[in-house]
């Protein structure tokens, strides 16, 4: 009897350990109020949809990054206004329908024609050269341009892209057979896709469950199911990471490593991430019209120092907007922004700045370590003889007359410059949307022979030339690339990875390994 008993509690533990690594449970700082990948673009969202949803063209995530087949086994750009596509057979919806040529014509045109207003703004920061979609009559999908697009691949592989069930969600409100705002709201908070998760709860603000969805059309997703709780304090999720409450926790600054690094159960994982933090500064407000004064406010910061003080030297600072993930975009021998405090004062003179007050807005906790860096540019500010002021607030001012200067983010949406100062500072962008950037038509003359040239090299220099504009007449300046960490139990493997944008939290097969495996 005692070999079988102890055989019995054995399978029990095993049991128990297997049941648990089917359950990944994520502490979160941040979370949307909605999710739908064709408006979203924030920070907070932009991490969760990569585990339901999938696009046409996918990257090699976990490899190369180059480009890789998804919704799409294959495609062609058979002129420099037309891409076609061969979709994959045997793809499945979470509401159990099949995907078809259809159901990807209306994820595309949703875009590329849109009704709703929030797909509007992506429209135009994005997908403006992109005029249709249509199905072919042996069941592939034609897209066209109303000029030459030198990024076909890269701007449809985006999350903006993704591809959505016509038939669920036009037929979540109102006519099923009709387009109507309430339709798009209602997707936003029970959403479909193909992805390799569903997503099976969603309480906004609060938590989001993912379920493993069994007819994925690729490699089975690695557990049956993630839970991602809201905890926006850093401290609330250290501690629910060491007491075991959940197994992996977002948006660990550097000063922060030794909580969880220094518990042998534990472990981070971390990255400079592809995103800047910015200061965007209103160049439409009375007290900022004068270039001079923002020349002078963004030459009075060291951001050496703020990296080295609140990043411990891991993040990164920029000389200009580039990231290294732009490929042959990739320009760091430009000197856009640098410190020079003797300048900023030479500035501030010439310009007669009376020393009026100069606010700066920031949310408390919304970027990591953005408060701090706040205070300390302030002080910086103080060196050089600007009055500055914070304003701690939970509104988003960046649309606001009255907002002077506040942080900001300018993320990578897709690996080009176009995908991150060009999607925030291009004409007709949403900083001149706000009326706080201004454009003129030699910048828009510009803008055009880099966003259209079909010559990398013209690109550059075009991209050159918009830096020089920036330079002298600023409307932003990229603090640093922050160094992003993830803690979690030491028996789970999982790492960012450098071809995502910022901060998904990939759980698809080959990204992570599960706990107790």
């Amino acid at each position: 009897m005692k070999p079988v008993l102890l055989g019995a509690i054995a399978a029990a533990v095993l049991a128990a350990q297997a049941a648990s690594a089917q359950e990944l449970r994520v502490g979160v700082q941040n979370m949307n109020s909605y999710l739908d990948p064709g408006s979203d673009h924030s920070n907070a969202g932009s991490q969760y949809y990569y585990n339901s949803f999938d696009t046409l063209i996918e990257r090699d995530h976990g490899g190369s990054g180059d480009f890789v087949p998804g919704l799409a086994t294959a495609w062609e750009i058979v002129s420099p206004q037309m891409i076609e596509f061969t979709l994959r057979e045997g793809v499945r919806f979470h509401d159990g329908s099949a995907m078809t040529a259809e159901d990807v014509v209306f994820s595309l045109n949703r875009m590329f024609s849109p009704t709703y207003p929030p797909y509007l703004v992506r429209k135009r920061d994005r997908l403006g050269n992109f005029t249709r979609a249509e199905a072919t009559e042996d069941g592939k999908v034609r897209v066209y341009t109303a000029r030459s697009e030198p990024i076909f691949e890269t701007l449809l592989s985006m999350q903006q892209t993704m591809i959505v069930p016509k038939g669920y969600l036009m037929g979540l409100t109102g006519h099923p057979e009709v387009d109507e705002v309430a339709d798009y709201e209602a997707f936003g908070l029970a959403p479909v896709g193909t992805g390799p998760y569903r997503i099976a709860e969603f309480v906004p603000g609060e938590r989001i469950v993912y379920e493993r969805f069994e007819d994925f059309w690729g490699e089975t997703a690695p557990y049956e199911r993630v839970v991602a709780t809201r905890i926006p304090e850093t401290v609330s999720r250290v501690t629910a990471l060491r007491s075991g409450e959940v197994d992996m926790i977002t948006n660990l600054a550097p000063d922060q490593l030794e909580l969880v690094d220094g518990d042998p159960n534990l472990k981070t994982a971390g990255s400079v991430t592809p995103l800047f933090h910015v200061m965007i500064m209103n160049v439409n407000h009375p007290e900022l019209e004068d270039p001079r004064i923002r020349r002078a406010l963004s030459l009075a910061i060291d951001r050496d120092l703020l990296n080295e003080a609140l990043w411990l030297g891991m993040a990164e600072v920029p000389s200009t907007h580039t990231m290294a993930e732009f490929g042959e975009l990739y320009m760091p021998e430009l000197d856009t922004f640098r410190y020079d405090p003797d300048e900023a004062r030479r500035l501030l003179e010439e310009a007669g700045y009376d020393g009026a007050t100069i606010t700066y807005d920031t949310h408390a906790a919304y970027y990591t370590n953005g408060l701090l860096a706040a205070q300390a540019i302030m002080e910086m500010w103080d060196a050089v003889g600007v009055n500055g002021e914070i304003n701690v607030t939970e509104s988003w001012t960046t649309c606001v007359p009255e907002m002077m200067t506040r942080n900001w983010s300018n993320p990578m949406y897709f690996a080009d410059p176009f995908g991150s100062f060009g999607v925030m500072w291009g004409p007709g962008g949403p900083s001149e949307s706000c009326d706080r950037f201004n454009t003129d038509e030699d910048y828009q003359e510009t803008w055009e022979r880099f966003r259209f040239s079909a010559s990398v090299d013209e690109r550059r220099a075009a991209y050159a030339e918009l830096m020089e504009t920036i330079e002298q007449d600023p409307p932003v300046l990229p603090l640093y690339r922050p160094y992003e960490a993830w803690g979690m139990r030491a028996d789970i493997d999982w790492q960012p990875l450098p071809t995502h944008i910022p901060y998904v939290l990939d759980f698809r097969a080959g990204r992570i390994t599960p706990v107790a495996e």
